[in-house]
């Protein structure tokens, strides 16, 4: 059982010798499986004593932040997360005053400083804009891990350089860094940090280290004996435990259940009769199954029969029902509801009838470019649902996707998928492994790199060229990388060698896709896609290409003014006879 997360928090505010207190601080620690997923949030926020809304905006600002982060995918990181919420936060801050009286005084409308810290398995997560301060305890001194966002004019006047609400884009500091038990971490607002040293906070840290909401008031006191005119506010988060590294048990819950035996066809199954079993292998085992409720098909997914002891392969098998369901994509393979109790491992999802790409593939040896084009829209659609929630699929190949009746191409399998949210959950695994299929694996993962949504591109480019050509772009050459010098030593068969007329153009995009480099592939999907049907004028700049492929415009012009000279030849020489 891996040990969880566990800190300590203590806070106060006090709005000092001004009439209002205008700023807003927060924490909240949620309970499993968010914990581990999106972990603990601490957030401060600082009016400007210019406005005389500023604390409405301070307010709004945190309890946006507490309330929409958790609301994130808990498949985005931390950074992704929050600061998705805080663009939307300053949007609407900066809309309130657009909309105010203040709109063309902006010094005056729902403008506020923000920090905010999420602490996450063993790392601790800082967004920061404004003048708000997080330290860290070192000893008997304090570490400031912020800098402040403010612009000194003279010694008697400053201006805030950045703050949430003032502008219509927002730029944010952000930093990730390692905690340990017992690091303790201190949010304030300048009204605190400007008149107490560090000698005073780490004596009341000592002094109340069993009762930090008495330490954060202590330190708040203090600021306000030594002469501080602002809101003061104090936060204190102390780590108590950190844990063990381990992914996050958000599917321990399914080991309870009990590994079903392989069933025969026509038994009864949880529910579902058996009709026939569709496809078996070293990893699963497939059902064609009819549910006895609804008399509607679906198909069972059993764990392997070799690797049912195997608790990360079980761990692996149970994410894709939690994937598939984060997922809302017609290419993507969609899971069966689950209204009655589950009494067995394994997973429901949609029937699909058809076939598989690897098939059809073989069915279908020379396709036509319009219909390998329009297969490849369809994966390509079904991915970048993926990584529109941070996902890699990592083991795309044709034995991985559908193609039903109807010609619509689904992705299946997901095994293989990288979340980037739990791989954050569980920072002190080990290098990424491999689990793709070699031939259609990017050439970064050989070399240690882990995977990117272009990793993903280059599998999807190995597909389309194999359905073109009918071999692979690489041959066996992606299975003996073993250093980034046999990286470099792949060597790309261009597919216009072919004797399929590819035209030159599609090999382009092929070629750079493929690319081994992944900073030398196209930057998203959709410019791959793109160009299939597109003609990139670079890749007609070629003396072996065509006129009529490089330049259309220019070969119609030429075969007019040569059909042309043609006529008033042949006219001539019947005027002469």
């Amino acid at each position: 059982m891996s040990r969880g997360l566990q800190i300590s928090v203590g806070q106060h505010s006090d709005k000092g010798r001004k009439p209002v207190n205008q700023d807003f601080h927060g924490v909240l620690i949620p309970a499993e499986p968010l914990l581990s997923m999106k972990g603990i949030a601490a957030v401060l926020a600082d009016g400007i004593s210019s406005s005389t809304v500023s604390q409405i905006a301070s307010e709004s600002a945190v309890k946006s932040f507490l309330t929409d982060y958790y609301c994130t995918s808990e498949a985005w990181t931390v950074k992704t997360s929050a600061t998705r919420v805080l663009d939307a936060t300053n949007s609407w801050l900066h809309a309130q005053t657009r909309r105010s009286q203040y709109a063309y005084d902006r010094d005056k409308g729902y403008v506020c400083t923000l920090t905010a810290m999420v602490v996450k398995s063993t790392t601790a997560h800082i967004f920061h804009v404004g003048d708000c301060r997080i330290y860290r305890v070192a000893g008997k001194a304090l570490e400031q891990l912020t800098d402040d966002h403010r612009i000194i004019v003279s010694p008697e006047q400053t201006y805030l350089g950045r703050a949430l609400g003032i502008n219509p884009q927002l730029e944010i500091d952000y930093q990730a860094l390692q905690i340990g038990k017992g690091d303790i971490f201190l949010l304030a607002t300048d009204g605190a940090y400007e008149f107490v040293d560090h000698r005073s906070v780490t004596g009341a840290l000592d002094e109340h280290a069993n009762d930090l909401d008495r330490a954060a008031k202590t330190i708040v006191e203090k600021a306000y004996r030594r002469g501080s005119d602002d809101n003061i506010t104090v936060q204190i988060l102390r780590i108590d435990q950190v844990p063990d590294g381990a992914s996050p048990d958000i599917f321990d819950q399914t080991f309870e259940l009990p590994v079903p035996p392989l069933p025969e066809p026509r038994a009864i199954f949880d529910g579902y009769r058996i009709v026939r079993e569709v496809h078996a292998s070293s990893r699963s085992h497939i059902y064609l199954a009819i549910d006895t409720e609804t008399e509607e098909p679906v198909a069972l997914k059993l764990p392997s029969i070799d690797l049912r002891d195997n608790r990360a392969y079980l761990k692996r098998f149970m994410m894709e029902e939690w994937i598939a369901r984060r997922i809302d994509s017609p290419h993507v393979l969609k899971p069966r509801s689950q209204p009655k109790r589950r009494g067995y491992l394994y997973v429901a999802t949609e029937f699909v009838e058809g076939q598989t790409l690897r098939q059809w593939m073989i069915d279908h040896p020379r396709p036509d470019l319009e219909t390998v084009r329009g297969i490849v829209e369809q994966i390509a659609v079904g991915l970048r649902a993926f990584h529109r929630l941070e996902m890699l699929h990592q083991d795309l190949r044709p034995d991985n996707v559908l193609i039903d009746k109807t010609g619509t191409a689904k992705i299946i399998d997901f095994g293989s998928v990288k979340i980037a949210g739990v791989a954050e959950a569980a920072s002190q695994q080990g290098a990424d492994e491999i689990l793709g299929t070699v031939q259609y694996t990017a050439p970064e993962y050989f070399l240690g790199d882990g995977g990117s949504p272009r990793s993903d591109m280059f599998s999807l480019a190995v597909i389309c060229y194999q359905m073109l050509t009918g071999v692979l772009p690489y041959g066996a050459q992606i299975a003996r990388i073993r250093g980034r010098s046999d990286a470099r030593k792949l060597r790309y068969r261009p597919a216009e060698d072919d004797d399929r007329s590819i035209p030159v153009w599609v090999d382009g995009a092929l070629k750079k896709a493929l690319h081994p480099d992944p900073y030398k592939r196209y930057e998203d999907l959709s410019e791959f896609v793109y160009e299939l049907r597109n003609p990139n004028p670079a890749y007609l700049r070629t003396r072996t290409t065509p006129l009529i492929e490089r330049n259309p415009l220019l070969f119609w012009k030429l075969t007019t003014v040569a059909l042309a000279c043609a006529v008033v030849a042949l006219l001539a020489l019947l005027h002469a006879r």
